[in-house]
């Protein structure tokens, strides 16, 4: 676990399902926390995740609840399946925010999503929207995994603060300089 900063403010970074041996070097997960760190005074928690492959919700909420200590002072940055886990997280418990990156609500017509739990009841917005009064998303056209319509239905269903790209891919890229700017107004 790396943690930064003391201030009241915590930002968990849930990754995505697949970072599985380190999540130190996976995508923009620990750029993002040492841009945290250097430039906010709120603290940081990126963690290997349990089950990374599987991402199953019966692993993964109470991980967040439990080790990740996701609270009414947390603000959330879920990639992909990190981004499934913090809207069914916000379902249950209160936080500061959330920041989604390639959001998604339907399996997506993969089996290994179907396994995952998240998927098989429909999305209570409503206490998402009482359980959180911060949603930010971001998502792109091109994102090889999923489809724009869905970020774009995750938009309308929580009313996020919508920034929507042609080139980001599944952010996966080493860096999210976007989301950082965007982030950093919050903390």
């Amino acid at each position: 676990m790396s943690s930064c900063g003391d201030a009241g403010v915590k930002v968990v970074i849930m990754p995505g399902n697949g970072a599985a041996a380190d999540v130190e070097y996976c995508n923009f997960y620990a750029w993002l926390r040492e841009k945290i760190h250097k430039e906010t005074s709120a603290r940081c928690i990126l963690k290997n995740i349990p089950d990374p492959y599987k991402a199953r919700e019966k692993i993964w909420i109470p991980f967040m609840h439990d080790q990740m200590k996701c609270d009414e002072n947390s603000i959330i940055v879920g990639h992909s399946s990190g981004a499934v886990a913090a809207m069914r997280y916000c379902e249950t418990y209160k936080v500061k925010g959330v920041i989604l990156v390639s959001a998604y609500i339907s399996d997506l017509g993969e089996p290994s999503e179907a396994v995952s739990g998240y998927f098989s009841r429909d999305w209570n917005w409503d206490a998402m929207k009482e359980n959180c009064n911060l949603w930010i998303q971001f998502a792109s056209k091109d994102d090889p995994l999923v489809p724009i319509a869905e970020q774009r239905q995750v938009a309308e269903s929580l009313g996020t603060e919508f920034h929507e790209f042609t080139d980001k891919g599944h952010f996966m890229d080493d860096e999210l300089p976007e989301l950082f700017e965007v982030l950093k107004k919050h903390v």
